[in-house]
C-alpha cells in the first residue's frame, strides 16, 4: 500500500493505492474507495510509480451527465469569511443557486449536488449573506469540500 497527497485546484486529496491487479486498481481517495481502470502499461505492487510520475485515474462509477447550461452561471471565487457550507458527500455540482452578497435564510437551497444519480439540495446552515462561492456547475467535489460561505 502506498499513499500520495495531491493538491488539485486548492483541494487536498490523500490517495492510497490498496491493490493492483492488471489494469484495475483499488484506491482510497480521502477515505472513499474506488475501483479504477488504469490506462497504459499494467503495474504490479512492486512497480508503483514514483511520486513525480502521473497516474491518470478516475472513479469507475463517476457521473458523466453534463449539467444543463444555466442562463447565467455564478462566478466561482474564493471562500469568504463566515460559516462554510460543505459537501456532505462526493458528487458533481449541477446548480449554484446563490451569488456573493445574496442574503439567505437557514434552510434555503444554495447548491444542487448530483451523487449516485440523485440530486441533493444543499441548504444554508444559518441566516446571513453569501461571502464566497467556491464552486461552479460541473465541478466534481469530494466530501467536505467548501461549496459556499455564509457570513
Amino acid at each position: 500500500m502506498r499513499t500520495y497527497s495531491y493538491n488539485v485546484n486548492g483541494a487536498q486529496y490523500d490517495v492510497t493505492i490498496e491493490s493492483i491487479q492488471g489494469q484495475m486498481a483499488k484506491l482510497s481517495v480521502n477515505g472513499v474507495s474506488f475501483d479504477v481502470e488504469m490506462l497504459g502499461t499494467p503495474l504490479t505492487e512492486g512497480q508503483l510509480p514514483a511520486v513525480e510520475a502521473t497516474v491518470s485515474a478516475a472513479p469507475a462509477a463517476a457521473p458523466t451527465a453534463a449539467p444543463s447550461a444555466p442562463a447565467a452561471a455564478p462566478a466561482k471565487g474564493a471562500a469568504g469569511a463566515g460559516t462554510p457550507v460543505k459537501a456532505p458527500l462526493p458528487g458533481v455540482v449541477t446548480k449554484v443557486l446563490v451569488a456573493a452578497g445574496q442574503s439567505v435564510k437557514k434552510g434555503d437551497t444554495v447548491v444542487v449536488l448530483e451523487a449516485m444519480k440523485m440530486e441533493n439540495n444543499i441548504t444554508a446552515e444559518c441566516d446571513g449573506s453569501i461571502t464566497g462561492v467556491c464552486c461552479a456547475a460541473g465541478d466534481s467535489v469530494m466530501e467536505g469540500t467548501t461549496l459556499v460561505t455564509i457570513g
